[in-house]
C-alpha cells in the first residue's frame, strides 16, 4: 500500500473510532472498501490532484499560527523584563519586534486562507463534473432509484458541504491542534501551576465533543434526506405552475410544501442544536479558566512564586487553547455533516454500470433479418438487483410489457397507438436501451442492443420525446445540439419539419434566443423545432413520440407527407393518440394494458381488431 494510502486508512480509522467505537469495526470496513464511501477518503481523492499547492497552503497556516503563538510570549517579555528595566531602546525594539509579529502572521493566515478556499473550490468542482458525468451515464432504473430531487441535492448542498469540510482540513486541521499543543507547552515553560490548571479542563471538553459527535451523521443525513423531500415538492410546483394556478390549488400546495420544509427545517435544527451543545459548555469552561487563572495567579503574584506580566500571557494562551479546543469542536461539525454528504455522494459515485455491453458470443441472435425486431418482451419497472433500488429499498415490481413481438424492415415505418399508460413509450425506452429487457430480445440492424455501446446505438436515432426539452439557446442550437451539422441541412430539417416559415417571422430567425424550456414559444412552434433536430443529422431510425399532439391536422399531414418523401431510407416509429397519424403506416402496433392487441396495417386491423376499429370510428367519424 502507498504511503499516502497508508495515512488515509488510519487517519479513517481514527475518525470512525471517535464517532462511534461499539461500531468501530463495521464503520472501518464501510470506511476503507473500494466504494470509498468515508468521508476522509472521499475528500482526500479529489485533493490528490491539488497535493502540492494544499501542502503549500498548510505550511503557510502552519506558519502563521506559530507566528502568532509568539505573540504573548513577546508581551509577557516588555511587561516582565523590558519595562522594569528601564530602557526604552530595548522597549521600543521590542515593540516593533511585536508589530511586525502580528503584520506577519496577518499575511500568512491571509494567505493560507485564499489558498485553501481555491483549493476547496477545486475539489468541489471536480466532484460535481463527475457526479454529472455519472448521473449523465447511469441508466433509466438507476436513476429512477436515487430519484431526481435527490440527485438535485448531491449536486449541489452535498458538494458545498464536502467543499467547506475540504476548507476546513486545510486550515482549521492545522490551527485548531498547533493552538492547543503549541499553547499548553509554551505555558508549562511559563508555570506549571497555571498550566495544570488548564489541562484540567481539557478532557471534560474533549469529552463532550466526541460525545456529541458520535450522534451527528445520523442527523445530517436525515436533514438531507428532507431536503431532497423539500426539492422534489418545489421542483413540481415550479414545473407545473400553470396547472396549479389554472385549478386554484396555490393554497394547497403552499401547505404541501409547508409540510416538506416544516420536516426539514424540525431535522435541521434538531442536528445543529445537538452539535451546538459543546458550545455553550466550552463558554463555560473559559470563563470558570480565565477566573481561576487570575485569582490563583494574582495570589502567586503577590507571593513573588511569579511574575504580572506571566498572568497576561497566560490569559492570552489559555484563550488560545480554547480557540483550539473550539476549533476541533468545529472540526467535528464539519466532519459529522459532511460525511452525510459524502456518503451520499459516494453512492452516486460507486453506482456500478448495470448495463455492460455484451460480446458477440453473450448477445441473443435474432430469428430473421428485420432491421427492428422484439422477440417475447417482457420488462417492470423497478426491478429488483439495482444499485439505486438497494440504496433506497426500492424492490416493488411494475409489469409493464407482456410478450410483445413485431419486427419492421429497413426504410418501413410502424406506428404505435393505445390508450394512455399502456406501455408505448416503454417500447421506445427498450429500443433505445435506457433499460433492459427482463426476458426476450430486441434487436438493431440484426444485433441484440446489448451489443452496442451507447454512442454507438443512440447515433442511430433521431428521436422527439414526450414533454422533450427546448434549451434557453438560439434555435439554431437548439436544432443542432453539439453537432456538426451545415447551415443549409439544419434550414432543410426546418423545412421538413414544417418550422421554417415561423422561424424565417421571428427577430434574427435561427438566431433568436429560445427561454427556458421554450416558454416564448407556442406548444406547435415547440414540437416543430424538436423534430427539425430529430431530423436534422438524417437518422437511420426516427422515432416520434406523440410530437405532433399540437399541430393541426393539416401541418400533421404535410409533416408526414415530408418525412415519407424525403426520409424514404430512414425507419420511422410514430407514437400517436390520432388514427389519422398512424393510419398510413407500413405497420400499426395496438396496445393496451402492456398487450399487444393487434398488429398489421390499416386495412387489416379495421377487419381483425375490434378495439382499433373503434378508435377510428370514434375519431375520423367525428371528423365526419
Amino acid at each position: 500500500m502507498p504511503e499516502e494510502g497508508i495515512i488515509n486508512f488510519w487517519i479513517a480509522k481514527l475518525i470512525l473510532l471517535l464517532y462511534n467505537g461499539k461500531d468501530f469495526w463495521v464503520r472501518l470496513d464501510e470506511a476503507t472498501n473500494s466504494k470509498g464511501l468515508c468521508t476522509v477518503k472521499l475528500i482526500f481523492r479529489y485533493m490528490k490532484p491539488y497535493a502540492k499547492a494544499i501542502a503549500a497552503s498548510m505550511f503557510l497556516k502552519l506558519a502563521g499560527t506559530m507566528v502568532e503563538l509568539m505573540l504573548p510570549y513577546i508581551l509577557e517579555h516588555i511587561i516582565d523584563v523590558a519595562v522594569p528595566a528601564g530602557n526604552l531602546g530595548h522597549i521600543f525594539l521590542w515593540g516593533i519586534l511585536m508589530i511586525v509579529t502580528a503584520m506577519v502572521t496577518r499575511q500568512l493566515n491571509i494567505t493560507a486562507n485564499r489558498s485553501a478556499v481555491e483549493n476547496a473550490h477545486n475539489v468541489s468542482y471536480n466532484i460535481r463534473q463527475d457526479l454529472f458525468i455519472k448521473t449523465a451515464n447511469l441508466s433509466g432504473s438507476q436513476f429512477d432509484g436515487f430519484g431526481l430531487p435527490s440527485l438535485i441535492s448531491r449536486m449541489t448542498s452535498d458538494s458545498y458541504n464536502v467543499q467547506s469540510c475540504a476548507q476546513s482540513l486545510q486550515t482549521l486541521c492545522v490551527r485548531a491542534p498547533i493552538m492547543l499543543v503549541g499553547g499548553i507547552l509554551i505555558t508549562m515553560t511559563m508555570d506549571w501551576v497555571l498550566s495544570a490548571l488548564l489541562c484540567l479542563m481539557l478532557p471534560v471538553m474533549l469529552v463532550v465533543i466526541i460525545g456529541v459527535s458520535r450522534y451527528g451523521i445520523p442527523l445530517f443525513n436525515k436533514v438531507q434526506e428532507s431536503l431532497d423531500d423539500v426539492v422534489r415538492v418545489m421542483r413540481e410546483n415550479i414545473t407545473g405552475i400553470r396547472v396549479v394556478k389554472a385549478l386554484s390549488k396555490t393554497e394547497y400546495e403552499k401547505r404541501r410544501f409547508a409540510v416538506s420544509n416544516e420536516t426539514m427545517t424540525r431535522n435541521d435544527i434538531k442536528a445543529s442544536t445537538v452539535m451546538a451543545l459543546p458550545g455553550p459548555i466550552m463558554q463555560i469552561c473559559l470563563n470558570t479558566g480565565l477566573t481561576l487563572v487570575v485569582f490563583i495567579g494574582a495570589i502567586r503574584v503577590n507571593n513573588g512564586q511569579m511574575n504580572p506580566g506571566v498572568i497576561l500571557a497566560f490569559l492570552t494562551y489559555f484563550n488560545m487553547v480554547l480557540q483550539g479546543v473550539m476549533g476541533i469542536n468545529r472540526i467535528f461539525m464539519m466532519i459529522s455533516k459532511a460525511s452525510a454528504s459524502a456518503n451520499r455522494i459516494g453512492r452516486i459515485l460507486a453506482a456500478e454500470e448495470d448495463q455492460r455491453v455484451l460480446t458477440a458470443e453473450e448477445a441473443k441472435k435474432p430469428a430473421g433479418d428485420a432491421f427492428i425486431r422484439f422477440e417475447h418482451v417482457n420488462f417492470s419497472y423497478g426491478k429488483d438487483g439495482t444499485a439505486a433500488a438497494e440504496a433506497f429499498g426500492g424492490s416493488s415490481r411494475e409489469q409493464c410489457l407482456y410478450d410483445i413481438n413485431f419486427s419492421i424492415q429497413k426504410g418501413e415505418s410502424l406506428g404505435i397507438i393505445g390508450p394512455t399508460g399502456c406501455g408505448k413509450t416503454t417500447i421506445i425506452n427498450l429500443l433505445m436501451r435506457f433499460y433492459d429487457v427482463e426476458d426476450g430480445g430486441v434487436f438493431v440492424d440484426g444485433r441484440d442492443v446489448r451489443s452496442y455501446g451507447k454512442d454507438e446505438l443512440h447515433r442511430k436515432f433521431g428521436v422527439v420525446f414526450q414533454n422533450d426539452m427546448v434549451f434557453n439557446d438560439t434555435l439554431r442550437r437548439n436544432i443542432a445540439f453539439g453537432r456538426e451539422i451545415p447551415d443549409g441541412r439544419l434550414e432543410e430539417s426546418t423545412k421538413d419539419a414544417m418550422a421554417a416559415e415561423y422561424i424565417a417571422g421571428l427577430p434574427g430567425g435561427l438566431d433568436y434566443m429560445a427561454d427556458i424550456k421554450g416558454a416564448n414559444l407556442s406548444g406547435g412552434q415547440k414540437q416543430r423545432l424538436l423534430i427539425a433536430r430529430a431530423l436534422a443529422a438524417k437518422p437511420e431510425i426516427l422515432i416520434l413520440d406523440d410530437s405532433s399532439s399540437a399541430l393541426d391536422y393539416k401541418t400533421d399531414a404535410s409533416l408526414r407527407k415530408a418525412i415519407f418523401e424525403n426520409y424514404g431510407g430512414t425507419t420511422t416509429i410514430l407514437i400517436a393518440q390520432r388514427v389519422s397519424s398512424v393510419m398510413n403506416m407500413t405497420n400499426i402496433l395496438v396496445m393496451d394494458n402492456g398487450r399487444c392487441i393487434g398488429y398489421g396495417n390499416h386495412e387489416h386491423l379495421l377487419e381483425t381488431c375490434p378495439e382499433y376499429r373503434d378508435i377510428f370510428h370514434t375519431q375520423m367519424g367525428a371528423l365526419a
